[in-house]
């Protein structure tokens, strides 16, 4: 191949431009799958409570309950009861019975019983708060795509010729590869951006994604409590100090970084078998695009239990003085060890929504 022939490098702001061109587009197209996504992450489910404190119980008392069972008398068994939320314990010895209250038909306030999906998650916000309530918090992503996107890109070239400069350096060409200086360069450009601009964009985001309040109803737009990025940003730094737009920073930091990096190499991999096996230069358009949504949708089917665990954190309020409810030993050790069974509803049901936005973007 000619000199002449050979694809002219790029230069720094053609890829701000056209990265941040590309990002208001994909958020503008894409930002009621995140709404959605976030509302699922945040619901909570009813009965993963009683089920920590059954498996806890049950976990510390068996040994003694299997041996009062062989000495003494049967263990009890629970039986439906004839009223909504109640249950009965009964035994075999006796005659004595004990109503449990289970919860039932009266739920905690905010808490659903069944599930919903995306798209029943959809039709609900849609009926309850109107169309454009798909479109909150859709200012904070406008307001942090462009450096974002700049942040990305620039830090991943600069991380990217570092490392292949010091593994020139060190002498060690033929022992570190261009896969891998391609993934620790995703990893840091991630970390770099999650830093600087994800996350106090995304605790703006979700606080205005959380607000139920419809937005066909004059008077409840009025009084929501968030209404644009920057008033979200004051009022959050007003009331639980500066340090409230950095909730969630470590499993943003991990998210991110682990969706650069994998983006990064698989998209680089796929993209250099595929023009080796076509012996073309440079990709179609729609190749470009199954090969991007391929590869970005690597990382969230990874890392989406980080993804939960952020969201409930930045969503929380949390005052001077008081302490959080949510932490990410919590979620972690209460979903995997306790809930068991609701781990898939907890962690998992909301990927749908985020391979769907992830592909697009």
């Amino acid at each position: 191949m000619s000199k002449d022939s050979q694809p002219q490098k790029k230069s720094p702001l053609m890829h701000l431009v056209a990265g941040g061109a590309a990002g208001l587009v994909e958020s503008s197209c894409c930002h009621p799958l995140d709404t959605i996504k976030t509302r699922m992450q945040l619901r909570r489910q009813a009965t993963s409570v009683e089920k920590v404190v059954v498996k806890m119980r049950d976990s510390m008392m068996e040994p003694a309950l299997r041996l009062k069972h062989s000495l003494q008398e049967p263990m009890g068994r629970f039986t439906p009861a004839t009223e909504p939320g109640m249950a009965r314990m009964s035994t075999t010895a006796g005659t004595h019975t004990t109503v449990i209250k289970t919860g039932g038909a009266h739920p905690h306030a905010g808490t659903t019983v069944a599930p919903l999906g995306p798209i029943g998650t959809a039709k609900r916000i849609v009926q309850r708060e109107g169309f454009l309530a798909l479109y909150k918090g859709l200012t904070a992503v406008y307001t942090g795509i462009i450096p974002k996107m700049a942040i990305r890109f620039l830090s991943f070239e600069q991380y990217k010729e570092l490392l292949a400069a010091g593994r020139s350096k060190a002498g060690m060409d033929d022992k570190i590869s261009s896969t891998a200086i391609t993934f620790t360069a995703g990893l840091f450009s991630g970390l770099t951006e999650a830093i600087l601009v994800v996350t106090p964009a995304e605790v703006c985001k979700i606080r205005m994604q959380s607000q139920h309040h419809s937005m066909m109803d004059p008077v409840q737009k009025q009084h929501r409590k968030y209404t644009n990025v920057v008033q979200t940003a004051t009022v959050i730094v007003r009331e639980e100090g500066l340090g409230a737009l950095y909730k969630g920073v470590v499993p943003t930091m991990l998210r991110q970084g682990c969706n650069q990096a994998v983006n990064f190499t698989a998209y680089n991999l796929i993209k250099k078998k595929v023009m080796e096996y076509q012996g073309t230069s440079e990709l179609a358009s729609w190749q470009s695009l199954m090969i991007g949504g391929l590869s970005g949708g690597m990382g969230p089917m990874v890392n989406n239990p980080l993804d939960v665990v952020k969201t409930r954190m930045q969503k929380q309020v949390i005052k001077p003085g008081t302490p959080a409810k949510v932490c990410i030993l919590w979620n972690i050790v209460v979903v995997v060890l306790f809930v068991g069974d609701a781990f898939f509803y907890v962690f998992w049901e909301s990927m749908t929504c985020h391979l769907i936005s992830i592909f697009w973007s």
